[in-house]
């Protein structure tokens, strides 16, 4: 299927490049929901300050808010984004057996209770409608403080915007979030659906 509405070219949009350059350095590529964000003015701007804050703010590992983000986008139903926090998530340290897990994540062995409840909480919060809960929240405080709590939270909001993005638009996936996708979520259940090129 192709992308419902035309990403535009990098090379067209290179005040972004400092932008690119580092999102390149973390992902290994920058995503082409970006390059149709160009489109609306100011818009890749403040995504792009929002995402810094939200993904690099230090108070949960970057393991767990890519692994939070992954289920958030799980339970969304957006494939792009289940495909690009796995791969994101990977290289930074998660496993492909922890990754491959990853909804199964109330019984695996790979994960530890606090990963639990935030991932609990991540499922609840990113399913249509929101079922998350005080009982969320009561085994999140075991674990993590407020901010943390509030860190979680930011993740998987973030997240509900691009997986609303990326689903609406069936952004074409790149080869490298495709490839692990293939690699590593096929076996639960992943396909590129909408974002297949």
């Amino acid at each position: 299927m192709a992308p419902r509405v035309a990403p535009i070219a990098r090379e067209s949009l290179s005040e972004h490049e400092p932008v690119f350059e580092m999102v390149e350095a973390m992902m290994g590529f920058v995503p082409n929901s970006m390059m149709t964000m160009a489109r609306v003015p100011g818009l890749l701007e403040a995504f792009s300050g929002l995402g810094g804050a939200v993904m690099t703010n230090g108070l949960i590992s970057r393991e767990l808010n890519q692994m939070v983000a992954q289920v958030a986008s799980t339970a969304a139903g957006c494939r792009y984004c289940q495909a690009h926090t796995g791969h994101t998530a990977h290289r930074v340290g998660v496993s492909e057996e922890k990754l491959a897990d990853l909804w199964l994540f109330g019984t695996s062995p790979h994960f530890d209770e606090a990963e639990r409840a935030a991932l609990t909480l991540a499922m609840h919060a990113g399913s249509v409608p929101n079922v998350s809960s005080e009982a969320d929240f009561a085994a999140c405080r075991e674990h993590f403080s407020d901010e943390q709590i509030s860190a979680i939270v930011a993740t998987i909001s973030f997240f509900g915007f691009l997986n609303r993005w990326n689903d609406t638009m069936a952004t074409e996936l790149e080869s490298s979030p495709k490839a692990f996708g293939e690699a590593t979520l096929a076996a639960a259940g992943w396909e590129a659906g909408r974002h297949e090129s």
